[in-house]
């Protein structure tokens, strides 16, 4: 080749031996330049381009340097050949649009909602400005989160649920899910789980979403069938024996007994015990978590502050047995803790100074009269003598049977249609076949007293004609 032509740019573009070095690569790119072929001298192309002959070296040996020519002594600059790029693919298809978000019902009925306005706003805020005063607390703390509040939750725990723990057990983390992800790590990753049918579909993925082996045990009127978790290979069982999710249970002390003997009759067997919604009970004793009778340090304990508080309180936490506590050293010890010290050291002030404690009390009777009110007005509708309440002595919500001749289905879009927000019970089923008919979740929680003959309506207009 004895010229390269191309418009040289003489005011506000890029210097012009980058201009010559950008159209001579682009060219070899496009097959303009074949591999082999010689290119003009520097003195030849310094001429015809009317450039010095410094800028025609400058683009040539960035090209020589960059593999794309190759100098031959006393002969010139020649393209080097280049490997075959493979066939570009057909372009992917965008990723779909994020979900969008959930519509908004005039009747929120959703299990588990705490009401925001029931968040203890003045004293929160009170606490957080005092605590934001320390700045030591700017520093990082421990990675099993700070030991005032690990102490003032053995003692809560102790006091009111009757776990048996010492705060170097204790693990606060930014959310349940978090947690049961460590909690994976620290046991052998052929473990399977056991999870409870119907129960808590969300543990459940996230056993999966880390490769593990899940499987369904069936759930009776004491809780998961212990013959069948015997049959199941599993080596570690998801429970919650206090309140039983979704169905309201609770676990009577023999069934309990079978559990924590299952437990102990095998090396590497553990029971993780959810005590999600333990502080509203409203009918009869309180009921002791089931770590307490554990005598063989087989109960993973978890608890978590998103249903008393609010759901966006990201503060959970995990009593582990004393054998799991190596594990969990060797792998996380040198982790920070995914919790603000603020919020920890602010929440630990909220447990000490009784402020907890008298949140409870009056959240407990606040919820306790909605369940009752909405109880009441729909027993007292035309829907009542076709509708059956269950589980309603404890927690946030209950489950309501209708036999009306409705499938679970048809209730929920009926609902639906009436802007009640209603969860179908088999979706709290990995089987959904195995779901008894017409039945579903509804929450009070976020239900205010003044709405509830409103909603009884909206359910007789949706499931009474």
């Amino acid at each position: 080749m004895s010229h390269i032509t191309f418009p040289l740019l003489t005011s506000g573009g890029e210097p012009y031996y980058l201009q010559l070095y950008r159209h001579i690569l682009k060219e070899i790119q496009k097959g303009g330049l074949q591999a082999g072929e010689k290119l003009p001298s520097k003195r030849t192309l310094a001429q015809h381009l009317s450039v010095s002959v410094n800028t025609v070296d400058a683009a040539y040996q960035m090209l020589t340097t960059e593999g794309y020519l190759r100098a031959a002594p006393k002969s010139g600059f020649y393209v080097c050949p280049l490997p075959q790029l493979p066939t570009p693919q057909r372009p992917l298809s965008p990723p779909p649009p994020p979900q969008a978000p959930k519509a908004s019902f005039p009747f929120d009925c959703s299990p588990g909602s705490a009401d925001p306005s029931a968040f203890p706003f003045a004293t929160w805020g009170k606490l957080t400005r005092e605590v934001m005063g320390q700045g030591e607390l700017l520093s990082k703390g421990e990675a099993q989160g700070d030991l005032c509040l690990r102490q003032a939750l053995c003692r809560y725990l102790h006091q009111y649920r009757g776990v048996q723990c010492q705060p170097y057990q204790v693990l606060i983390g930014a959310g349940m899910e978090y947690l049961l992800t460590l909690l994976c790590c620290l046991l052998p990753t052929e473990t399977v789980y056991a999870m409870e049918e119907p129960g808590y579909p969300k543990a459940a993925q996230s056993f999966r979403n880390l490769g593990r082996k899940v499987v369904h045990i069936p759930v009776d009127k004491d809780g998961m069938d212990s013959a069948k978790l015997e049959e199941s290979g599993a080596c570690c069982a998801y429970l919650t024996p206090s309140h039983q999710f979704p169905t309201g249970g609770v676990m009577p002390a023999p069934r309990r007994a079978q559990m924590l003997r299952w437990a102990a009759e095998q090396e590497g067997r553990y029971l993780i015990e959810d005590d999600y919604d333990s502080e509203y009970r409203y009918a009869g004793r309180p009921i002791p978590a089931l770590q307490g009778s554990d005598l063989h340090d087989r109960v993973i304990y978890c608890g978590t502050f998103s249903r008393s508080l609010a759901p966006s309180f990201r503060i959970a936490y995990l009593v582990l047995p004393v054998s799991l506590l190596p594990a969990y050293h060797r792998l996380f010890s040198l982790q920070s803790s995914t919790v603000s010290r603020f919020e920890q050291h602010t929440l630990c002030r909220f447990l000490e100074e009784g402020y907890w404690e008298r949140h409870l009390n009056r959240t407990r009777i606040l919820y306790k009269k909605r369940r009752e009110e909405l109880t009441s007005s729909l027993k007292a509708s035309p829907l009542g003598p076709s509708l059956e309440i269950l589980g309603s002595q404890a927690g946030l919500h209950f489950l309501l049977r209708f036999h009306g001749g409705l499938s679970e289905e048809e209730m929920a879009r009926k609902a639906w249609e009436q802007g009640v927000d209603l969860l179908p019970l088999s979706h709290c089923y990995h089987d959904p076949v195995l779901a008894p008919p017409s039945t579903l979740l509804c929450g009070y929680g976020r239900l205010p007293l003044e709405e509830i003959p409103a909603l009884t309506q909206a359910l007789v207009r949706a499931w009474a004609n």
